[in-house]
């Protein structure tokens, strides 16, 4: 937490995935990227493939990604660990080392939703798909390899919800339980950090990508995110490209060596941060090693990876 302090990247709110990446050549390099072809994972994609990258694209809808995107696609759905042991062991069987990670995937304020044995579904898909995925992926990460998380200023909804992870006590509330799953997501990276894999966790900024399709659209144009035609109007948000931007500098920056467990934003450094309307910085739950450590046993339990 101590290190929660902007270094200056040179970059900001409205750089690019392409931005970051100019000059820094991937070629020989292979990236992960969840999500990949949908959202900010597809200029995700785009970006590491213009940078010389070779890319697995991981979809729960792989038809629809081999349309998106020209490279690597592989049927993964995070929410069934059947599906991700099974994405695991086609990769590890190819003999292949992983220099990025980007867990990019995820579902948000959605209908109360089971999966598995009963999780919620936000927290299963966000967190402990990823979770799992990770660890199952673990030998082959080359000795650098740097993993992200892909969080949210939606983490300022909800710490861990530790007396009721799935809503089975209180009424289910969406925009908390996808909170909660933003937090997990961040402390994954602090806990995978320390373990001795380089990682970060990411806030990309409010962006109209198809992870709004569980919203009112009524209630985005009332609030002024967008026009009747479903066009962003709102001068906070940013572009898909423009988004995909702090992850992409997360997983290829040489600013970032041995800075690992932190969370990031437009391009830098968060700052701690307070409760606060504005959706900025990284509260001090998230970053919490002692909450990452726990948060890691539990998810190793519920997964049966990870211990």
């Amino acid at each position: 937490m101590t290190e929660q302090h902007k270094i200056g990247s040179g970059f900001g709110f409205r750089s690019t995935a392409e931005d970051v990446l100019a000059g820094i050549d991937l070629t020989g390099k292979l990236a992960i990227v969840t999500g990949g072809y949908s959202g900010i994972g597809l200029p995700t994609t785009e970006a590491l493939l213009k940078a010389g990258a070779h890319v697995v694209v991981p979809a729960r809808r792989p038809e629809l990604a081999r349309e998106a995107v020209d490279t690597e696609v592989d049927e993964l759905d995070l929410s069934d660990l059947a599906s991700v042991r099974a994405f695991a062991d086609r990769f590890l069987a190819s003999g292949r080392r992983i220099d990025l990670m980007i867990n990019s995937a995820g579902i948000m304020r959605t209908p109360e939703t089971r999966v598995g044995p009963g999780w919620e579904s936000q927290f299963a898909t966000n967190h402990l798909g990823h979770f799992a995925l990770v660890n199952r992926l673990r030998p082959a990460l080359a000795g650098d390899a740097r993993v992200v998380s892909v969080s949210s200023a939606g983490h300022l909804f909800s710490d861990i919800r530790w007396d009721d992870l799935h809503f089975t006590r209180e009424p289910y509330e969406p925009r908390l339980a996808y909170g909660q799953s933003k937090t997990a997501n961040a402390l994954f990276a602090v806990h995978l950090n320390a373990l001795g894999v380089q990682a970060f966790s990411v806030h990309p900024g409010r962006i109209i990508t198809p992870l709004q399709r569980h919203l009112d659209r009524q209630e985005m144009i009332d609030i002024g995110w967008i026009d009747e035609d479903g066009n962003s109007i709102d001068p906070t948000f940013k572009t898909p490209e423009q988004g995909a931007a702090t992850q992409t500098w997360a997983a290829t920056s040489p600013r970032l060596a041995d800075r690992g467990g932190l969370y990031l934003e437009d391009c830098d450094v968060a700052e701690l941060t307070d409760p606060t309307p504005d959706l900025v910085g990284v509260r001090a739950y998230a970053v919490d090693p002692e909450s990452a450590a726990r948060l890691w046993t539990l998810s190793a339990e519920l997964t049966g990876v990870g211990a």
